[in-house]
């Protein structure tokens, strides 16, 4: 019998591996106490402390001027008062103001003065400012009388009426007439009638809008034109084309002409006329 007898050589390249110790637990560095607490919210506490600090800041201002306001006011110097006058008189303007402008800079009160000067009759319009440090400037718009209104006041060129003290001065002035809540309407009336009568050598002397609608027009050399409700313009375009064909030769003997026709017009005269007391016309198409 043979034995055979190996010898193992140890492997080469390997590591040698220790077995490691189960069950033991590795020791680990603990945090800091700082880092372990919560941290503190800072949002909470802005959102308190700005609306201190404004409201602190706003009371810090006002106390501030209210300390530096007795240095600051001034008692007003000088009142200027800019703007074409015709009807009304500085004088008047002047003595209008002369309680307001009393206060110091900062006290008067410009809106009870554009107020109150706005009530005489003949203002229209008032802008009043301060102009530092000591002065008050005030600017008037008078009234431009354009028309009568009715027998008690006068309209200006926005169809607003006003009463001045004395209308004695002012009968040259065409008088217009209808409904109060009309005023601007019969005043735009007025100024397109107008302008389509100059051509003729005519103006209005009166132009009244009564209570059903109907319009009825006395121009200065008296003679009268009935209109009616619609179709104003086109029947005074009629007008002005029959007038010139046929009625210019005539015109000092029309007493007047009415126009509520849907294709003429009917002439009645101051005196008999040879041929008719009333003519009518037809208009050519």
């Amino acid at each position: 019998m043979i034995a055979t007898l190996r010898h193992s050589q140890p492997a080469t390249g390997r590591a040698t591996r220790k077995p490691g110790a189960r069950g033991a637990s590795r020791l680990v560095q603990r945090e800091p106490l700082r880092a372990r607490l919560p941290r503190p919210s800072w949002n909470g506490l802005k959102r308190f402390l700005w609306p201190l600090l404004l409201v602190g800041l706003v009371v810090g201002l006002y106390e501030l001027g209210q300390r530096l306001l007795p240095y600051a006011d001034r008692p007003i110097a000088k009142v200027s008062v800019q703007g074409e006058l015709s009807y009304v008189s500085q004088q008047a303007v002047q003595a209008r103001m002369a309680p307001f402008v009393e206060a110091s800079f900062f006290e008067v009160d410009l809106e009870a003065l554009r107020h109150d000067l706005e009530q005489m009759p003949w203002i229209a319009h008032v802008e009043a400012r301060r102009i530092w440090p000591d002065q008050v400037m005030v600017r008037l718009d008078e009234q431009l009388p354009i028309a009568r209104w009715g027998d008690e006041a006068l309209l200006n060129n926005s169809g607003q009426a006003f009463a001045p003290n004395d209308l004695a001065e002012y009968e040259h002035l065409p008088q217009l007439y209808g409904p109060k809540r009309a005023q601007l309407r019969v005043m735009q009336q007025y100024q397109l009638l107008s302008q389509m009568l100059r051509p003729l050598g005519f103006s209005i002397a009166r132009l009244e809008l009564r209570a059903r609608g109907s319009w009825f027009l006395t121009t200065s050399q008296g003679i009268e034109l009935l209109l009616g409700r619609d179709q104003v313009i086109e029947k005074m375009r009629r007008f002005t084309a029959i007038y010139q064909q046929a009625l210019v030769q005539e015109s000092e003997n029309i007493a007047r002409i009415d126009l509520r026709y849907a294709n003429g017009l009917a002439v009645a005269w101051h005196e008999p006329n040879p041929a008719a007391t009333d003519m009518t016309v037809a208009a050519k198409n």
